[in-house]
């Protein structure tokens, strides 16, 4: 606790506060607080009010600094609230404000009560408090010190044990590797006897064989050869058989594939039609309407024809997207960058996904959407239910996978392309696709 600021015309006699240990300041802050909320309202300084409502826990916690500075600014709030903290001491508060520091009571409190109560000689009491309590961190540190030298001297200790332990170890086996050292130079003289004589009669029988090996070696340099060149020949019949099994393989999974699809759409398209044409029972026979069309007189109003619908028109392609097992492919940037060009290239894959998400949930059609590799990313999120997402690979454009896609598909099955390039559109119109533009799409999804 500090002194506060003085004017320069305070008098000669002043005499600045005392700097406080900081356990003393501590527990000055505990006891004032403490003591705070029992004083009256009346004699509470207003800057205090507010820190007396706060819980006892939180007061000298949060309040302290403005405790600190009122007992410092403010003398009769000290001795007010020293007078209840001496008080609620007893003894030794009592003790306290007579001068006198009994000798088993903790210098921190003594510091404290003194402080509040001011007695005389008040300041050699915080002073001694001072003392005491550099005294006993002084002493805590040598005692950790010696702790921790006794505990070195116990690590030492035994650090020399395990030694001794190690080096009787280390002594009985080399003992032991001596003896056995013993017994392998005798095993290596016999050894080197008889791996003389061995080189001996190794060398008489080298000599014998050196004439078949030179045959053998020459009969096995000509049969490798022949193997060699053999396995080579096997090696190239088994490679052109695997491809051919492999082109074979792929042909016929292709042809499966297309003619499930052919079958599943005829399937589909013959249902349809028995559903269209189911009739009821009628009152009027064929006589009947050949008479009814003799009674039509000249004039009559002609039947009014269809509106012929565009490529833009989302009613066609709702109608296409009806035709039995019926696959609409997306050229997505073509879409995307006509209808949602200020988003970003990830945000416009992210709508076009989505939205066609909702027409295969919708029609229950195969929907293949293709992007351009070039801007291929990572970490795409999973593609809704029954929709393809596609890039084509390194030099190849989405257009030309699109025309691949089309051309895959049977003869006969309902193939719809949307893209507003009339490349795309003349390429898959020659192999029986629908072309449609995108601006049909856009409207079709901005309906849903």
């Amino acid at each position: 606790m500090s002194a506060p600021q003085v004017p320069d015309d305070r008098p000669e006699d002043f005499v600045p506060e005392p700097v406080l240990p900081e356990a003393v300041r501590q527990r000055i802050m505990v006891l004032a607080a403490a003591a705070l909320p029992g004083l009256p309202a009346d004699e509470v300084p207003v800057p205090l009010r507010r820190v007396a409502r706060f819980a006892p826990n939180r007061r000298a916690r949060l309040g302290g600094r403005d405790i600190a500075a009122q007992l410092v600014a403010d003398p009769l709030f000290r001795q007010r609230i020293g007078a209840r903290i001496i008080d609620e001491a007893g003894d030794l508060g009592a003790a306290v404000t007579s001068g006198v520091a009994p000798a088993a009571a903790e210098p921190v409190e003594v510091a404290a009560l003194a402080y509040l109560a001011r007695p005389d000689g008040w300041r050699d009491l915080i002073e001694a408090a001072g003392d005491a309590v550099r005294a006993e961190a002084d002493n805590a540190a040598i005692a950790e010190q010696v702790r921790a030298a006794e505990q070195r001297a116990v690590r030492a200790e035994h650090d020399r044990t395990v030694a001794r332990v190690e080096a009787d170890k280390l002594r009985d086996e080399l003992a032991r590797v001596r003896e056995e050292l013993g017994q392998v130079r005798e095993e290596a003289r016999s050894a080197g006897k008889a791996l003389r004589e061995a080189q001996a009669a190794q060398k008489r029988a080298a000599d014998l064989l050196a004439t078949e090996k030179g045959r053998a070696a020459r009969a096995a340099q000509d049969h490798e050869t022949e193997v060699r060149r053999l396995r080579s020949r096997l090696a190239d019949a088994e490679a052109a058989a695997a491809t051919g099994k492999q082109a074979v393989k792929d042909a016929r999974a292709v042809d499966d594939a297309r003619l499930w699809l052919l079958l599943e759409t005829i399937g589909q398209a013959a249902s349809g039609l028995r559903r269209e044409l189911a009739l009821g029972p009628t009152d009027k026979l064929p006589a009947d309407f050949v008479a009814d069309a003799e009674a039509d007189r000249p004039g009559a109003p002609e039947r009014s024809r269809a509106r012929a619908q565009d490529t833009d028109d989302p009613g066609r392609l709702d109608q296409l997207l009806a035709l039995p097992r019926a696959h609409l492919v997306v050229d997505g940037y073509n879409v995307t960058k006509r209808g949602f060009a200020d988003m970003s290239l990830e945000q416009q894959r992210k709508r076009l996904i989505t939205g066609l998400g909702g027409i295969a949930a919708q029609t229950g059609d195969e929907i293949t959407v293709v992007f351009d590799g070039a801007e291929r990313v990572h970490g795409l999120p999973p593609a809704p239910r029954g929709v393809r997402v596609l890039f084509s690979r390194k030099g190849m454009t989405a257009d030309e996978l699109i025309r691949q896609l089309v051309r895959a598909e049977p003869p006969g099955r309902p193939v719809v392309v949307v893209s507003s390039d009339r490349e795309v559109a003349d390429g898959v119109r020659r192999h029986g696709a629908y072309p449609m533009g995108a601006d049909s799409l856009l409207r079709r999804l901005a309906r849903t």
